[in-house]
């Protein structure tokens, strides 16, 4: 019978685990959390120093007896869940019910931050206590989440709408994408012109230079008129070699994977949101089974802010890469990497648990997903232990009269860590937008010599608002500043996506008018609570509770006595609108944005006296512009159904007609749809495509014949066919850069796109 019981957290775990531990344990799961705040009532009494009330479960009763069970028969206890914050918590809270009446009784914490058999073992032999300091530190941040969440939320629900819910750091996150989507709106593009200068020396390639100075001065083009200007000064001038510099750069392998660089990377590379990284991760670090190896741990413990490597582990990586890609390869010492304030240096970062079980020898015992997820992460971590790539860089400038052109090209002399790993598109696109010239191989070129001009190439641009979050970006700026920590970004990104207040569109976080409206209130009655710098002020101090330099309750108190403030405030007089500049036509006060069972429309504040309302749209720069509908209550026919008059009606999704017996009658003469004219392109379909709206108010557009066909696009359509790949039905597209309307072919790696106002209707259909 085994005389030790080892609790770990998830189950998946227990079979790798007990065949490194023999007969002598015995292996049980908590199976997550077993005790938590109650769900029915706050479950903090605040006056009593904020003394949380835990209770057991729902459905953990038993998972709890079994422990207990197994614990009275046991000569030691090991508590083994996860190393961060929550995994100290699950410790706490089972030795507290297997430690009752048993003082005498063995309890022991220990780590391991990969499921290998030398951690395992080495866990077991070096048992820790319970850090009384970690466990705090997650109970305050339990207790401030709950703080906030149970005595915000009633107001939401009691002021604006019914279910929605507010969030320490969840509206912190929303605010951030209504802050964007606010500055996309106000941005005023500004125009700006390049010329490039397609040049032939006396060997190949052809190349390309950039202007960038003129009378000797750094100078921007700024319209059509100084750029032409200078094309006209200089189409006829030799084009001269007026500087060559040349030089050796490196460029320095990337640090291993931590989790927001793992979650950026992997939405970036392999299109995962952050909840699928974690969950791949989960299954690769609590083991897979590789045939007659059985389970095996792939990685280490994928929740972690620290660059720290162990030595043995950094040991394997070089002596692989010596053995493999030889000495050139192989830096003289070991790449270390410098973790940002506050890490948790005891943990490692994200790390196969073998070098040897390479991506391709493991791959057939991994699902697709597994097997993306374990490549990118074994090729980071002996990319970082690589030596760096170098690089010849060539800089030409070229002098035409007083026009001055730059050119830079690169050529890799040694691949150095990119031989395994390549930095992501969106990064070196960045990169490549800030360069001055065409960064691609030059031909053999000398200081005076004279190029021949093939072609000058004056181009118009805009200067492009902010980009809107994507999952990666969002993961970015949250570790930027400082909100959230490793273990909290995937939960953060799923509450948000699961609330009314943001939708996701093309990959990218825009706000509803449901989030604009509820982050303005919050932002208006709780300033503390919605800004970025306290929130990460909060983090700071969590970090100081698990280090033992901060008592959890004095931290609680400091919050608690603004807080309470605000909260009383807001209790007392927050209005679930917000105020606009509109004004009611019917008796000149303000209109109010609000919420309504049917969505958000705007109100006058005279109500109840003046009962005014009407729904509302926004232009791209964010301005209201008031619907044009038809006089609630204005007749137009008779229900076919009960003989009462049929009466206009303005709803959710706009005006529609509807029985005046409701509710006893719920006749409703829905509005025809707006037909587009363009015909379906779908094969066989005679359908015409009409303008639909979906559940969240939302235009697209749908063949009239659903269900029997199902093509929809969010795009305008616009009847005819691309003329590169012949894909029938465009779409039509308002970038705010252009001058005007563009239409694009919507098939997917066909770029083709030109200005509405070019383009023939004519149609293959046409003949």
């Amino acid at each position: 019978m085994p005389k030790n019981l080892l609790i770990i957290e998830s189950p998946a775990k227990a079979r790798t685990i007990k065949k490194y531990l023999g007969p002598d344990f015995k292996i049980m799961a908590s199976v997550g959390h077993v005790k938590d705040l109650p769900v029915s009532k706050l479950g903090v009494d605040i006056e009593k120093n904020f003394e949380p009330d835990y209770v057991t479960i729902k459905g953990k009763g038993k998972v709890l007896k079994d422990l207990k069970a197994a614990g009275k028969t046991a000569e030691t206890i090991y508590l083994a869940p996860d190393p961060d914050r929550e995994g100290e918590a699950i410790a706490w809270h089972v030795a507290q019910e297997l430690g009752k009446g048993k003082n005498e009784q063995k309890i022991y914490r220990v780590l391991f931050n990969e499921l290998t058999k030398k951690a395992i073992q080495d866990a077991v032999k070096s048992p820790k206590t319970l850090d009384r300091n970690k466990f705090e530190s997650q109970q305050t941040r339990r207790i401030l989440d709950r703080l906030v969440g149970y005595q915000i939320s009633p107001l939401l629900w009691k002021r604006v709408k019914r279910g929605l819910s507010a969030g320490r750091v969840q509206s912190v996150a929303v605010k951030m994408i209504c802050d964007r989507e606010r500055e996309i709106q106000a941005f005023e593009p500004q125009e700006y012109w390049s010329l490039a200068a397609h040049l032939q020396g006396a060997e190949p390639p052809p190349f390309e230079a950039k202007f960038f100075q003129y009378k000797g001065k750094k100078t921007d083009l700024t319209n059509s008129e100084q750029t032409l200007g200078i094309v006209s000064e200089i189409e006829s001038l030799p084009f001269e070699v007026s500087k060559i510099t040349k030089k050796r750069t490196k460029k320095n392998s990337p640090p291993p994977f931590i989790t927001s660089l793992l979650q950026q990377e992997a939405f970036s590379k392999l299109r995962y949101s952050a909840k699928k990284t974690m969950s791949v991760a989960q299954s690769l670090y609590e083991g897979v089974s590789l045939g007659q190896k059985g389970l095996v741990g792939l990685i280490t413990y994928m929740r972690t802010d620290s660059f720290n490597l162990s030595n043995d582990a950094i040991d394997q990586a070089r002596t692989y890469i010596g053995k493999t890609f030889g000495k050139a390869f192989l830096p003289d010492t070991p790449n270390r990497f410098k973790s940002r304030k506050g890490a948790q240096e005891a943990h490692e970062a994200i790390r196969p648990t073998s070098v040897d079980l390479t991506p391709t020898t493991i791959s057939k015992y991994l699902n697709r997903e597994q097997s993306a997820l374990y490549g990118l992460i074994w090729n980071r971590f002996m990319a970082c232990q690589m030596s760096p790539a170098q690089l010849d860089k060539t800089q030409v400038e070229i002098q035409a009269g007083n026009a001055g052109f730059r050119a830079t090209g690169s050529v890799m002399v040694f691949k150095g860590f990119t031989v395994l790993y390549q930095e992501r598109t969106e990064t070196l696109n960045a990169k490549n937008k800030k360069s001055n010239g065409a960064d691609t191989p030059l031909p053999p070129l000398t200081k005076g010599q004279v190029l021949a001009l093939l072609k000058l190439d004056p181009a118009q641009h805009f200067t492009q608002p902010p980009p809107r979050f994507t999952e990666a970006s969002l993961i970015k700026a949250l570790e930027e500043n400082g909100i959230g920590r490793p273990s909290t970004y995937a939960a953060i990104l799923a509450n948000i996506s699961g609330r009314e207040y943001v939708f996701v569109e093309k990959r990218r976080f825009s706000p509803t008018e449901l989030g604009f409206l509820v982050t303005d209130l919050l932002v208006k009655n709780f300033p503390d609570v919605m800004n970025t710098t306290f929130t990460a002020q909060m983090e700071n101090n969590l970090d100081q509770i698990e280090r033992g330099k901060e008592k959890w309750t004095d931290v609680l108190k400091r919050f608690y006595a603004s807080f309470e403030k605000d909260l009383d405030k807001a209790t007392e007089g927050m209005k679930g609108e917000v105020l606009t500049e509109i004004i009611c036509e019917k008796c000149q006060r303000p209109m109010a944005i609000k919420s309504g069972r049917n969505g958000i429309f705007l109100a006058c504040t005279g109500y109840p006296e003046c009962r005014n309302t009407a729904n509302f749209t926004r232009d791209e720069k964010g301005k209201i512009n008031i619907e044009a509908t038809p006089d609630a209550g204005e007749e137009k026919g008779t229900c076919e159904k009960c003989g009462k008059p049929m009466v206009a009606k303005n709803g959710r999704y706009g005006p529609f007609v509807a029985c005046s017996g409701y509710p006893e009658c719920k006749n409703i003469w829905a509005p025809d749809p707006v037909s587009t004219g363009v015909p379906c392109p779908e094969d066989n379909c005679s359908g015409t495509l009409v303008e639909k709206t979906s559940k969240k108010g939302k235009k697209f557009y749908a063949c009239n014949q659903y269900p029997k066909c199902r093509f929809a696009t969010w795009d305008e359509p616009f009847d005819g066919s691309c003329p590169e790949c012949g894909t029938p039905v465009l779409n039509i597209k308002r970038p705010k850069k252009a001058d005007g309307p563009l239409v694009a072919c919507r098939k997917k790696g066909c770029g083709f796109k030109k200005p509405l106002s070019e383009f023939s209707k004519k149609t293959d259909r046409d003949g």
